[in-house]
C-alpha cells in the first residue's frame, strides 16, 4: 500500500481527535469523510499503531487509543508552531519601518538624491528619516541606524567609516563677473564671507581662517567679517542665491557644482580629520534593516 502524506495524514488524525467524527473532520479540511478514512487507516498502516477503537454502534462510534491520546498534545503543539512559522514567513513580505538618524543637510545635499536606489533595492523597507540635530538617545528615541560627522567615536555605538570632504570656497557663476570678479584671494575683501558655524565647537572644523592660511593668504584678507549661519544647508543656499562666498565641502556640494549652482573660483582645498561614520548599537548589529541600509550606504559612498 502506498504511504499517504503524513502532514495531511497527521492533521486529519488531530481533527479526528477533536472531533471524533470523520464528517466534522472532512468538513473542517474541506476533504470527504472517505478521504479522512483513507488518511487515517493509511497513518495506522505506516506507523503500525491503532489511533482509534471503532464501534459499530452506540452514540460514539471512535475513541482514541491510549497511544493516541498520550501523542496528541505535542501533536496539537507542533501545529500551532507550524502555523506561527508561517504567519511569520507572511510578515517577512510585509513593509517593516525603521528610524535613520541624519544631520540635515546630509539628507538634504546627499542622501535624499539617492534613497530611491536604496528603495528600489529594498521595496518592503521603509525609512523614517529624523533630521534633527540634537544628539539623539538610541534607545530612548527608537533610532536603529544613523549618520555621524565627527572623530568616530561615540560612546554606545559602533561606528563604521563612510567618507571624508574636502573643503574650498564655493559661490554662484554670478560672482565670476560684475564689478568686483572673483579671479584673486585679494578678491574676496570684495564679498561677504559666510561662515558655517555649525561645527564650531569641534575645534579641527575648517574655518575661513584655516583655508585662506593653507591658500597662502595670511592678512591680506580679514577672515573674520561676513555672515555666521549654524547650519550648513543654509549656508550654502545663501551662496547659491549670490550673497557671498561659503566653505563647502565636497558631499554637501557636488550636486550643486554638477547643476551649476555653485562654482569653485578657487582650486585650493583643506583636509579634515572628521568624517561621516554610520552608527548603531551593538545590539543592532545583526538587525535586517540595519544590515541592508549600512551595505547600501557603504556603496554609495564608495561610489563617489
Amino acid at each position: 500500500m502506498r504511504a499517504p502524506n503524513n502532514l495531511n495524514a497527521l492533521r486529519a488524525f488531530e481533527a479526528v481527535s477533536r472531533h471524533l467524527s470523520y464528517p466534522s473532520a472532512a468538513e473542517e479540511l474541506n476533504v470527504t469523510p472517505a478521504a479522512v478514512g483513507h488518511l487515517i487507516r493509511g497513518l495506522e498502516d505506516t506507523l503500525d499503531v491503532e489511533l482509534f477503537h471503532r464501534a459499530t454502534s452506540g452514540p460514539t462510534r471512535l475513541t482514541l487509543t491510549d497511544a493516541a491520546r498520550s501523542v496528541l498534545p505535542a501533536l496539537q503543539a507542533g501545529f500551532d508552531l507550524l502555523s506561527e512559522a508561517v504567519e511569520q514567513l507572511k510578515a517577512s513580505k510585509s513593509r517593516i519601518a525603521f528610524t535613520v538618524t541624519i544631520p540635515g543637510a546630509f539628507a538634504d545635499k546627499w542622501l535624499l538624491r539617492r534613497v530611491e536606489r536604496f528603495q528600489q533595492r529594498h521595496p518592503y523597507y521603509d525609512l523614517r528619516i529624523d533630521t534633527s540635530n540634537r544628539l539623539l538617545d538610541f534607545t530612548a528615541d527608537r533610532i536603529d541606524v544613523g549618520i555621524r560627522y565627527g572623530s568616530g567615536v561615540w560612546p554606545g555605538l559602533v561606528s563604521t567609516f563612510l567618507m571624508r570632504d574636502e573643503f574650498f570656497p564655493v559661490c554662484s557663476p554670478a560672482l565670476l563677473m560684475g564689478k568686483h570678479p572673483l579671479r584673486t584671494l585679494a578678491d574676496l575683501e570684495h564679498h561677504l564671507l559666510i561662515h558655517d558655524v555649525s561645527m564650531q565647537t569641534s575645534g579641527v572644523f575648517p574655518t575661513w581662517r584655516s583655508w585662506l592660511q593653507k591658500a597662502g593668504c595670511r592678512n591680506e584678507v580679514d577672515c573674520n567679517r561676513g555672515i555666521q549661519i549654524d547650519d550648513s544647508a543654509a549656508a550654502l543656499q545663501t551662496a547659491i542665491s549670490g550673497h557671498g562666498i561659503a566653505l563647502g565641502r565636497t558631499t554637501l556640494v557636488e550636486h550643486d557644482l554638477e547643476e551649476g549652482r555653485l562654482v569653485r573660483p578657487f582650486q585650493e582645498s583643506q583636509s579634515c580629520e572628521l568624517a561621516y561614520y554610520l552608527v548603531h548599537k551593538k545590539e543592532g548589529e545583526n538587525s535586517a534593516p540595519v544590515v541592508a541600509f549600512k551595505e547600501w550606504l557603504i556603496s554609495e559612498a564608495g561610489a563617489r
